[in-house]
């Protein structure tokens, strides 16, 4: 199935990304360089939120775009939910 983004919001998931890429360049630098595990875990903490954040803001976009929209048809509506459906149950496991 297609995804449809608009520039604006594609420049906006790829700034989250190379934010988060940082995260964890840093996650990894910090284990290097023997930080404390106090530290490394508000880090991988942080990391993880940003993490959560981005896949929320991607199943709203998914759910908006291939379940919501009013003009798809009712088979492409339930591909769009049994998409959805199957990423929710992998990623509350």
């Amino acid at each position: 199935m297609s995804h449809l983004t608009f520039p604006a919001n594609k420049q906006a998931l790829i700034a989250r990304l190379r934010r988060i890429s940082g995260q964890i360049a840093a996650i990894e630098k910090a284990i290097e360089s023997d930080e404390t595990c106090g530290n490394i875990l508000q880090q991988v903490a942080g990391a993880r939120g940003a993490i959560n954040g981005l896949m929320d803001e991607i199943i709203v976009d998914h759910l908006r775009e291939h379940v919501a929209r009013p003009d798809l048809d009712e088979m492409a509506r339930a591909s769009g939910a049994a998409e959805l459906i199957a990423v929710i149950r992998r990623y509350s496991k």
